[in-house]
């Protein structure tokens, strides 16, 4: 059941369905989320269970403001507080210490959780709605079957979950592609996600540079949508360069059919069979559509995606490794 998110009553409805321990179709301007409430470890676990998502996979805890901070984390480090100042609400997530009471379910048993603010308004009026009946967190992940593409419409979740769950519609994703991902447990940042906020953005505004991986000795925690294949549609992914692809139309000949092609370069196939589809010049816009993009290519019924490879900048980060997971599945 899709409700309007702008609909007061309607968010009313939403928040007390979560405090029943339900789960809710939730718009970000990441991507839309399935939603708990993070305190309670049984309506975590119908999360799981809903999208056939592993257990020890952890879950991104979404609270109203920076005051929610303090329900589920401690010994918040300064350059964490500073990304906080600064992109919250936004498209970060940040991975800080747990307090032990709070969100294990939802940190699947790590030391750890993941935080984030949204900016989406209609998420903000449910987290403020669940915060008066005493829910203090939703764990989020991306409302769709484990693995698979990312909804950015209410219509999306309500394709993957069907009429039985409550969706508040806020309209198409703004962003497009989930939060970026910073581990702030380790004295320095790291990151372990591109999205919205860029790695020069991030070591900006916490006054020190991003540290990778390889340059710490402690293992990272576990977290979202860092998996090698994550994202992917029914169909084959192949990320290919300009003219290789060019190439590839070109052997395949007036008889082919059931691919698609979607790319920034102008490209050219003599059979009626092939889906050509733009990609935006501009990252961002790239990104706002990249999902939809996929979800289409689906429906059209293709088998196989041949994608132009983004460009080894840093605006097209984000948009560069969902791709190359989406082709790694």
């Amino acid at each position: 059941m899709i409700l309007d998110g702008q609909d007061p009553a309607a968010v009313l409805s939403a928040a007390q369905a979560l405090a029943r321990g339900e789960l809710v179709g939730l718009p970000t301007e990441t991507v839309y989320g399935l939603a708990a409430d993070a305190g309670s470890d049984p309506a975590v676990a119908r999360i799981f269970t809903a999208k056939g998502r592993p257990s020890d996979h952890p879950l991104i805890v979404h609270v109203a403001g920076v005051e929610g901070v303090n329900a589920f984390a401690h010994d918040v480090p300064a350059f964490a507080q500073r990304l906080i100042q600064t992109f919250w609400p936004g498209p970060l997530t940040l991975i800080l210490p747990r307090r032990p009471e709070a969100g294990a379910a939802a940190a699947a048993g790590q030391d750890s959780v993941g935080l984030r603010c949204p900016s989406h308004p209609v998420a903000h009026a449910l987290l403020k709605a669940c915060e008066a009946l005493g829910v203090h967190g939703l764990a989020a992940p991306s409302a769709n079957l484990f693995g698979r593409v990312s909804p950015t419409t209410a219509a999306h979740v309500q394709g993957e979950f069907g009429d039985g769950l409550l969706v508040l519609d806020g309209g198409a994703c703004e962003v497009g592609i989930e939060s970026t991902i910073v581990d702030c447990t380790r004295g320095a940042p790291v990151l372990l996600r591109p999205g919205g906020v860029t790695r020069e953005q991030i070591e900006a505004a916490c006054g020190q540079p991003l540290r990778t991986r390889e340059e710490l000795a402690s293992p990272d925690p576990r977290a979202s949508g860092t998996l090698e294949a994550h994202y992917a549609p029914q169909a084959k992914v192949r990320l290919m360069e300009a003219q290789a692809l060019q190439t590839a139309l070109d052997v395949l000949g007036p008889q082919a059919s059931a691919v698609a092609v979607y790319a920034r370069s102008p490209l050219r196939s003599p059979a009626p069979g092939v889906l050509l589809r733009p990609m935006p010049e501009q990252a961002d816009d790239a990104a706002r559509e990249l999902f939809a993009a996929l979800r289409d290519f689906d429906l059209a019924g293709v088998k196989l995606i041949w994608v132009e490879t983004p460009p080894a900048t840093p605006a097209w980060e984000g948009v560069r490794d969902r791709l190359q997971r989406a082709a790694a599945a």
